[in-house]
């Protein structure tokens, strides 16, 4: 993508401007040698800002990059630290810091040198070479014997020895001086001209001023959060521009409450002033390797007449076929023809707080299907007419934005706070399916990706060992946890410290869950809260042991997978042996939970406990033995 050179760049510094960090090409690289004085090489470029240029010393600090390659002549660099200082009665530009933007061009644009008359200013800059030094003398004789490096001395004539006559008078350069108006005026007033407009992917972040001007294509609610430095707030929109560019914009606190309300989706605005940062890649899916932060200082303005250059939402679809392949939590989009839709039912997050959840089946041509898990309000509001529509014999066409892969149980595909659905949309992809579905798509079967299970009653994604082959195969001792699904019995279970007191406190839409401590005041301290509290919660960390025909092993289960193997909330097991010090009815507890056998999915990984490396294995699920799909599991390893 072309770059452009700031406009009257060399102006601009010559007149004191040190903030500007303008991009400039370089035209010339010339070694200047050593002195007796200075012992280390020095480098002078000629610099052009496409109009104007002029010769610029490069510090000492930057000469490895320049012997490097990484300046040369034809790149275009950004001056980052820079100043202009009067030498010898002429201007010239000091350059402490400075990036490569862009490593070759061609020369831009006709520069003349800087300072220059009107008559020589008409002479363009086709090579570095054309411009004389300032103070260089150059006589009017053609002759290259009449040319001599320095001005001479006042009232000395200089005549043709032929005749003893005088034959010419030497031009002299003048040297620069600034304009009579910034001359001890103190400092100079920083650029506040316009920002110029710029494509999304030609941001980077050595570029001092910019604006870009895109439609915002998604925008997520302000979310609450806790970390070291206090509570804070955050949320994010997403931008498109008419070259297909993407960015995310991120803004916090105060600056969240600024403009939340300014955004909404499907408007064009023009943006500047924000910084850029790195995308964290683990909640960014655009493809940008930046992500702009605004700041008190940032702008965001309406732009009032809507941009057809601009489209309303960009897509990558790819086929049900592909998913199956895919990585846990890829986001990705999918289309699809809605072949089913589930009732919306309440679910208990593990924070406590309560959520619905609407699970829906989508086919295309690729000849699979998958379910779609939709969340919070996107179950009643797309839910609700996606279930109207199919219940009226209609299967209608559903594009999915940022859909997020789980894996969890066979493949599917869940919503997010940035995910947006298109119901029916105006799209050739959309029209595409209907016309498949309409003329027999309909009737052709579909093989689902999502499905839990296989012939034989096994997981598709579940991988089956025994308690010996975690330790015989070395699971978890890798960069990755090892995922693995056991059959085992629970032969005994940890009483002294089975479960913890926990934090009760909300932390944004989170229960923190932390341990805490009695304090002074016989209240409930949270470290991590910094705040007291009358009442705590009982939480599983129960320690227990499993075996099978192979062997025994320890394994670690944390609240819901505590209560599916103890059959009660920790908290009643704390008050039956702490406050009621019931014992025996404790105990018989405890003994009934003994010998019961189930499918224990683990998660194995090493860890570290001091100077010992040890492997963890945590229960994530907990089921009961089906011995229906276990007895078909058991035939097919015979078949085979």
């Amino acid at each position: 993508m072309p770059v452009s050179l700031t406009p009257n760049a060399i102006t601009a510094i010559n007149d004191g401007d040190v903030n500007l960090k303008p991009l400039l090409q370089v035209l010339e690289i010339k070694m200047i040698g050593r002195s007796q004085e200075r012992s280390q090489e020095r480098y002078r470029f000629l610099i052009s800002d496409g109009v104007s240029a002029q010769h610029a010393m490069v510090a000492v600090q930057l000469n490895d990059r320049v012997k490097s390659g990484q300046f040369e002549k034809g790149s275009i660099v950004q001056l980052i630290d820079y100043n202009c200082c009067d030498v010898k009665g002429r201007k010239l530009i000091v350059v402490l810091n400075m990036e490569t933007i862009v490593p070759h061009s061609e020369t831009i644009g006709n520069p003349t040198i800087f300072g220059e008359t009107d008559t020589e200013a008409q002479k363009p800059l086709s090579a570095a070479g054309n411009i004389p030094p300032p103070n260089r003398v150059v006589f009017n004789e053609p002759t290259a014997q009449h040319s001599v490096n320095r001005a001479p001395p006042r009232g000395v004539n200089i005549q043709n020895p032929a005749n003893s006559t005088p034959s010419f008078r030497p031009s002299v350069q003048p040297s620069y001086q600034p304009p009579a108006s910034y001359r001890n005026h103190g400092p100079i007033m920083k650029n506040e001209a316009p920002a110029r407009v710029i494509p999304i992917a030609a941001l980077n972040p050595y570029q001092g001023r910019w604006a870009i001007k895109a439609r915002v294509t998604a925008k997520g609610d302000i979310r609450r959060y806790n970390n070291a430095k206090g509570d804070g707030k955050v949320f994010s929109f997403d931008l498109l521009d008419s070259d297909g560019g993407e960015i995310r914009v991120t803004c916090f606190n105060a600056v969240a409450d600024r403009f939340y309300d300014v955004t909404e989706v499907g408007k064009v605005y023009l943006i500047s002033k924000g910084s850029l940062k790195p995308a964290q890649k683990n909640f960014n899916h655009l493809k940008n390797e930046w992500e702009i932060f605004l700041e008190s200082t940032s702008t965001v303005e309406l732009c009032p007449d809507e941009d057809g250059s601009i489209p309303r939402q960009q897509f990558s679809f790819r086929p049900i076929s592909d998913i199956e392949n895919a990585e846990n939590n890829t986001i990705l989009d999918v289309i699809g023809v809605v072949t089913s839709v589930n009732p919306s039912v309440p679910i208990l997050r593990k924070n406590g707080m309560e959520t619905h959840r609407r699970i829906l089946n989508l086919k295309d041509e690729s000849g699979k299907a998958v379910e779609v898990t939709l969340w919070g309000e996107f179950c009643n509001r797309d839910g609700r007419q996606l279930e109207e529509m199919v219940d009226s014999a209609f299967h209608p066409v559903l594009a999915i934005k940022a859909g997020k892969v789980s894996d969890f149980s066979g493949k599917s595909v869940g919503t997010i706070s940035s995910t947006q659905l298109f119901i029916n949309p105006d799209f050739p992809e959309a029209h595409k399916l209907r016309t498949w579905f309409d003329h027999g798509g309909k009737e052709t079967a579909s093989f689902s990706i999502s499905r839990d299970t296989m012939p034989g009653g096994v997981s598709r994604n579940e991988i089956r060992k025994s308690v010996s082959q975690i330790k015989e195969e070395g699971l978890g001792r890798s960069d990755k946890p090892d995922w693995i699904t056991v059959k085992a019995t629970v032969s005994f279970i940890k009483t002294d410290s089975f479960c913890y007191t926990a934090c009760p406190l909300m932390i944004g839409d989170k229960q923190c869950n932390k341990k805490v401590t009695r304090s002074g005041t016989n209240r409930w301290l949270c470290d991590r809260c910094n705040q007291e509290s009358d009442e705590c919660d009982y939480r599983y960390l129960l320690q227990v042991q499993i075996q099978d025909h192979t062997g025994l092993t320890w394994i670690t289960a944390f609240q819901e997978t505590g209560e599916e193997i103890m059959g009660c909330p920790a908290k009643k097991l704390y008050a039956l042996k702490y406050e009621l010090e019931k014992e025996e009815e404790f105990a018989e507890i405890v003994r009934d939970r003994l010998f019961h056998q189930y499918m224990l999915k683990l998660k194995i990984k090493e860890e570290s406990y001091g100077d010992e490396q040890r492997v963890k294995m945590t229960v994530v699920k907990v089921d009961k033995v089906n011995y229906t799909s276990e007895s078909k599991y058991m035939l097919d390893l015979l078949v085979r």
